[in-house]
């Protein structure tokens, strides 16, 4: 069985609201509890570590196990470019070139040896840690290229997100048209959701004066957790997002 979901609305839909949680979440555990970048990384970290260890250990595609896996590494992307920016002072240009290197040549190893990227090939362990790889570098990659843009260019949390809803778009217009093969196409996708999900997060959670509209961390967070729980909970009784190899 296929390791993963299929490709559906309902999978862009949640992987926009994890991207969003991952932003708002580790705002929450760093700065409203107090747990700070360094107790923070630890603590998701460590969750994140369990939560593949059981994704690799079933059999085949689980959606609440994906989507934990999913969540956490979210956070974990958003902190490691975090503790890059804040803690290590690392231009945030610099970390997203760096993280697009790392991502490329994740790809390219994992195509010289399996020959192929699609999600519907992720059958073997070997894949399975390939593909888990190149999505801990998508979130870290957008993460540090969506707060390049919305704060070092100045563009602001809206007007990000616009930017990157519109560029899906056009991404989405190229493969129905069939300029761009279907695996790039859903890697662009998958890497610009990112930026999109946390220029979300950060204009709903945000305080006025910076560009928000005040609901704060936590509130954010509830608001979409509660919609992956609920959409986690409707694709594990239909079962419309499983595949079989």
């Amino acid at each position: 069985m296929v390791k993963v979901p299929a490709i559906t609305a309902f999978f862009w839909i949640i992987k926009v609201l994890a991207t969003t949680v991952g932003e708002t979440f580790a705002d929450f555990l760093n700065e409203k509890l107090g747990l700070g970048l360094s107790g923070t990384s630890l603590i998701m970290g460590g969750a994140l570590v369990v939560a593949l260890i059981v994704q690799f250990a079933v059999k085949k595609y689980i959606p609440v196990i994906y989507w934990v896996a999913i969540v956490l590494i979210s956070v974990a992307g958003t902190l490691i470019t975090d503790n890059l920016t804040d803690g290590l002072g690392v231009p945030l240009w610099l970390s997203s070139v760096v993280f697009a290197v790392l991502l490329i040549a994740t790809f390219a190893i994992w195509y010289r040896g399996e020959l192929t990227l699609a999600m519907k090939s992720i059958i073997t362990k070997k894949r399975e840690a390939f593909y888990w790889l190149a999505i801990l570098f998508t979130f870290a990659l957008g993460t540090a290229t969506g707060d390049w843009l919305a704060e070092a260019v100045g563009l602001g949390y809206g007007l990000s997100a616009l930017v990157y809803a519109v560029s899906i778009g056009v991404i989405a217009i190229l493969w129905k048209r069939g300029l761009i093969g279907e695996i790039s196409a859903f890697w662009i996708a998958y890497i610009l959701t990112r930026p999109l999900g946390a220029s979300i997060g950060d204009l709903l959670s945000q305080a006025p004066k910076d560009g928000g509209f005040g609901l704060g961390p936590t509130n954010t967070s509830y608001i979409f957790l509660a919609a992956i729980l609920a959409s986690v909970i409707y694709l594990s009784t239909t079962k419309k997002d499983q595949i079989k190899a």
